[in-house]
Order: C-alpha cells, then structure tokens, then sequence
C-alpha cells in the first residue's frame, strides 16, 4: 500500500499489514480530523518507508496530557502518522485516510473513547467498542501484531 499528502510532496510505501487498525472517538480526534474519528493503521516504524519528502514532525498537545508527535507535510500540512509516547518512535499511526486506496486498509478492530462519541454514530454488530481505552492488548492485538509490537520496541531500544 502507498500513500502521501494532498500535494504529493510527502509520499510512503507501507510494507505488509497494519498490526492494529483504531477508530479513535475523542473530542481531540475530532477536532485535528474534522470528523467523528480518526482511523490509524499501526505500523512499525521500518515498516514505512519514506519514497517523498521527510515531513515536518509536530508537537501537539493530548488528552492524556502527554502529547503526540504528529508528522505533517511542511506544504500541504496534512497530517500522515503520528507517534504516541506509549509506543514512542517505533510505531506509527498512519492516517488511513492518506492512503491512496484506504480499502486496501481492514476495517478497525477496536473503536477506542467511544464516551465521546457523535451520539448518532452506530457500531457495526461485533464490533469491539470500548468507552475509554482497551485495558487488555491481548483483547484486541492478534498473537502475531504484539510479537511485531515487542520486536519494534526493543530494535529502537539498541
């Protein structure tokens, strides 16, 4: 899967499948995406490889008060992934929305801060729907996606 800003400026190549995909609800959300969510495909850091520009790498304050680095097009200014400090620079989450074919992308597999959801946003049938934050990987994350997760975290660490 590839995918890039609006200008084309900053465009990626994505190696593989996402290990989670969220549908993040938040007001914060809301507000940086002017919509009812963000939709973040999680990838390893290795996982992205750049084929355009490097973007301009954003401080921005969070809900949680511990902020993300969000990587923008220093041109058009979207916004195509973001670092967290739970997972720091070793996992990126890429905005579906960026790539050139987000139905390549599977669908969620958690809807996260859903208490401040849109009240007229419905879930699918099944869907795993937490009001906050999943306090379980192991609920969400397959086998294989927290292997990928712990592999990631510990290279950066080397």
């Amino acid at each position: 899967m590839e995918g890039g800003c609006t200008c084309g400026n900053i465009r990626y190549r994505l190696r593989g499948q996402p290990m989670v995909v969220h549908a993040c609800h938040c007001t914060w959300c809301q507000r940086e995406t002017g919509s009812v969510h963000a939709l973040n495909a999680l990838y390893e850091f290795d996982r992205v490889e750049h084929l355009g520009a490097e973007p301009e790498i954003v401080d921005t304050p969070s809900a949680s008060g511990k902020g993300q680095r969000i990587a923008r097009c220093p041109v058009c200014r979207v916004a195509v992934w973001s670092n967290y400090p739970g997972s720091g620079p070793a996992v990126r989450f890429v905005r579906v929305g960026t790539m050139d074919d987000p139905t390549q992308c599977p669908p969620p597999d958690a809807h996260i801060f859903t208490s401040t959801k849109q009240p007229w946003v419905t879930f699918p049938p099944g869907a795993k729907v937490y009001a906050e934050f999943y306090s379980d990987a192991g609920e969400v994350w397959s086998d294989e996606a927290r292997a990928r997760h712990r592999a990631v975290r510990e290279k950066i660490k080397k």
